[in-house]
């Protein structure tokens, strides 16, 4: 039987706090970019509710003029788009590349489940620099997670009988929706969230990723 392990990418795998955060800092300045951080993660998913057919690219560029307008601050001209355009370069966490490479190594599938677009995505896992035998985005298949349809497109493209684990930091987008469809799931508590009944394994980061896979679905 394969094993599979789907993982989000953005605050899992990627720095998404530490990306979007530089880019308020350098645009709002020092003072104001905690508070800001904390209001984006609040506008971003009203946004994918409101309009699930749009591209992450547009996610960003509309949360990122909300943004300014509710706050009163100023949005330079022609940096709009500034957070799309910056998401290339955010940084992937250190334990990342020796975590899913053991992962690997041990007979696991890699895939992305992830709330973005294809070019985006293409441009992170070239910089985790670990091969995915998949990866479904919202960008093709008109959802964001917390939707189910992530996890639908990934059954129908992979079958059913294979063993299936979900990784991820994010409750909300995550974790919730796979407990809900029965899904095991590893959540990767990176930034010291309370616990959590939800997830079969909770973990600081994925240096001891295989492990933890291997505890829930066995190499046959």
């Amino acid at each position: 039987m394969e094993r599979w392990a789907t993982f989000d990418c953005y605050g899992t795998l990627v720095d998404w706090n530490g990306g979007i955060r530089a880019q308020l800092e350098r645009l709002f300045g020092v003072e104001r970019a905690d508070e800001l951080l904390v209001r984006y993660h609040e506008l971003e998913p009203e946004i994918q509710a409101e309009s699930s057919g749009i591209s992450y690219r547009e996610v960003l560029t509309i949360a990122l003029e909300r943004l300014a307008v509710e706050t009163g601050l100023n949005l330079p001209e022609g940096e709009t788009s500034s957070l799309a355009q910056s998401l290339p370069d955010w940084p992937v966490f250190d334990d990342v590349r020796p975590g899913l490479t053991e992962a690997h190594a041990r007979g696991w599938k890699l895939a992305i489940l992830s709330n973005t677009d294809r070019d985006l995505i293409d441009t992170s896992m070239a910089s985790i620099g670990v091969p995915f035998d998949l990866a479904i985005v919202a960008g093709e298949i008109g959802s964001y997670k917390p939707a189910h349809r992530h996890w639908e497109v990934f059954r129908q493209r992979v079958g059913d009988d294979v063993g299936h684990v979900h990784v991820a930091q994010s409750l909300y987008h995550d974790i919730g929706p796979a407990t809900d469809l029965g899904i095991p799931s590893i959540w990767i508590n990176r930034l010291d969230e309370p616990e959590d009944a939800r997830p079969n394994v909770t973990l600081t980061g994925v240096h001891v990723l295989a492990s933890a896979l291997d505890s829930l679905v066995p190499a046959e």
